[in-house]
């Protein structure tokens, strides 16, 4: 599969997210659920790589996000760094991954990892979740 494919099934499907703690009281019954979709027994069918099915109803992927962040050890700066938003879905962060990365969504610029690069990834990635089904704040997508 494409990094990007994984990072869209990460967020829509949650198939390897799925193992969390339970939530605390309150809280929305799981973030990493496909609203609407069917009751997952924790295997998400596979995508073909370069694609990804587009849910059936939309996604509020800062929610989802934001939910996984909140269960996460770490400090994560995922509504700005796309490394961090690759280690919140639990995905290889590396310059490798990221060059892949911005092959696959056509980046034009020299694969070095750079800030620009980096910046690039993360709004590119956003615009993509949003026209693949997914509800991202219009800060997130520019």
């Amino acid at each position: 599969m494409s990094v990007l494919g994984d990072i869209m099934s990460r967020i829509f499907r949650g198939s390897t997210l799925r193992a969390q703690p339970a939530e605390p009281a309150g809280a929305p019954e799981s973030a990493t659920e496909v609203p609407g979709a069917p009751a997952s027994s924790g295997a998400a069918p596979a995508a073909s790589a370069g694609t990804t099915a587009r849910p059936s109803d939309p996604v509020d992927v800062e929610a989802v996000l934001s939910g996984l962040a909140a269960r996460s050890s770490q400090r994560l700066d995922w509504r700005h760094s796309i490394v961090d938003l690759m280690k919140l879905l639990d995905l290889d962060s590396g310059l490798p991954a990221r060059k892949q990365l911005a092959q696959e969504l056509g980046y034009t610029g020299t694969l070095d990892g750079s800030a620009e690069m980096n910046l690039w990834l993360h709004r590119s990635v956003m615009r993509r979740l949003a026209e693949n089904g997914g509800v991202v704040p219009d800060d997130l997508r520019d």
